[in-house]
């Protein structure tokens, strides 16, 4: 296995510590509203599918703003697109300072958090961009690590929106960011390693397939589970078990932290056991784990607990499926795997609206949990289905890497890198 420091030493590490530092402040700011629901319900008294539309508008934004974000970079730079992305998540920051007095100045605020969640394709490829395609996939892991801005936020932001009111928090964000913006600025540089732009149709090309839209869907669990029950999380304990606003943070940051810090460990064990193998687990906990957390909404410690477990496989997920996306794609796994991480984020953006809703019109958050539940397993029956003819072309029994190159036909037109993307 390759030392740390011949690893560093392969690539441009500073510039690697600046795209992680980037994707991470963008974490954080991208579920602020998340983190502040609690103290933003109260001060609106909204109600539990208002709270899910207001949580889900973030989510579904920054989903549809990594595209047209990663273009830009093809055109601009990736350094220069991140700061170009950063300067106006400064400018949205300040709009929440100083304009959002409604709901629906609120919603506009919603659309406007989307800018930090459109950061990871660009991250990701800035990071790994200088290092050599044997340690590219380490690379992609580190900076995909800045997951744990999720938790970061939880943590931070209700203790300031207490001490400050919530709307300052809104400001503060707008400074902070300037730390990742200088830190890109003087260590940063751009990589050599892309030669040309990628086609419009080369982008959208695994959407053409049914390969393409199963791993967007599996990826809408893992990933659309992970970020959208993050985003939810504070609002669940605070209405449901009564807890502070700041201990709803505390909580959820247990749950975060697990899911960004399994992401890496969920793509080491699918190298080694096969990612089918590790998303039918997956798949199976995530889906009892949510059913016990409908059932047990009655006991804090057991709900923690089970959100924990929950949080473990979603972040293997995470990588157990972008273990298998290069092996599907290895001609044009940076373009597959931006195209499904922008329709897998976009599931993150049910769970707030299904939990609202579930409050709302039946009284209890039981049937949301249920209802994700149900997706999983409805994507563990597409998997095994789908493994079957996998595992004939272009991957070994349970979805480990062949030795051989992928049969002709199996992946997308040459001339890209073959580093794939994870968030």
């Amino acid at each position: 296995m390759i030392s740390l420091k011949t690893f560093l030493k392969s690539g441009h590490s500073p510039t690697l510590f600046a795209a992680f530092l980037y994707f991470s402040f963008s974490c954080c700011i991208w579920v602020l509203n998340g983190a502040m629901a609690p103290f933003i319900s109260e001060t609106f008294n909204l109600s539990p599918a208002q709270k899910g539309l207001m949580l889900s508008v973030p989510i579904i934004a920054g989903a549809l703003m990594r595209f047209p974000l990663g273009i830009l970079s093809q055109y601009i730079g990736r350094k220069n697109a991140t700061l170009a992305e950063m300067s106006l998540i400064a400018v949205a920051m300040l709009f929440g300072f100083f304009f959002v007095k409604s709901f629906n100045d609120l919603l506009a605020m919603g659309v406007l958090l989307g800018i930090a969640g459109a950061s990871f394709g660009v991250a990701l490829s800035l990071g790994s961009g200088s290092f050599p395609p044997k340690n590219k996939g380490l690379a992609m892991g580190l900076v995909g690590a800045g997951n744990v801005g999720t938790a970061v936020s939880v943590l931070i932001a209700p203790p300031l929106a207490q001490a400050f009111g919530w709307i300052t928090v809104y400001g503060l964000a707008a400074l902070a960011i300037s730390i990742p913006m200088i830190v890109m600025i003087v260590f940063a540089k751009e990589p050599p390693d892309l030669d040309k732009h990628a086609s419009f149709r080369e982008h959208i090309a695994c959407l053409f397939e049914k390969d393409g839209w199963a791993f967007s869907l599996i990826y809408a669990v893992t990933f659309g589970g992970f970020i959208g029950l993050a985003t939810f999380l504070p609002t669940y304990y605070y209405d449901q078990f009564s807890v502070s606003k700041v201990q709803a943070g505390q909580l959820t940051m247990l749950a975060a932290f697990m899911g960004a810090a399994l992401r890496i460990f969920g793509g080491w064990i699918s190298d080694r056991w096969g990612g089918v193998n590790t998303l039918s687990v997956v798949l199976i906990t995530i889906s009892a784990t949510l059913v016990l957390c409908g059932i047990s909404g009655g006991s804090l410690v057991a709900t923690t607990l089970l959100v924990m477990l929950c949080f473990a496989a979603l972040g293997a997920g995470n990588g157990a499926v972008f273990q298998l996306v290069p092996l599907r794609w290895p001609l044009a796994t940076a373009v597959a795997g931006s195209m499904i991480g922008e329709i897998g984020a976009l599931g993150g953006g049910l769970v707030p609206s299904a939990m609202g809703l579930s409050r709302q019109y039946a009284s209890s958050y039981m049937w949301g949990f249920f209802f994700f539940a149900v997706l999983a397993l409805m994507m563990l029956v597409m998997l095994r289905i789908m493994q079957i003819r996998w595992t004939r072309t272009w991957a070994e029994k349970g979805g480990r890497a062949r030795s051989q190159t992928a049969p002709s036909g199996m992946a997308y037109p040459a001339g890209r890198d073959g580093a794939g993307l994870e968030n």
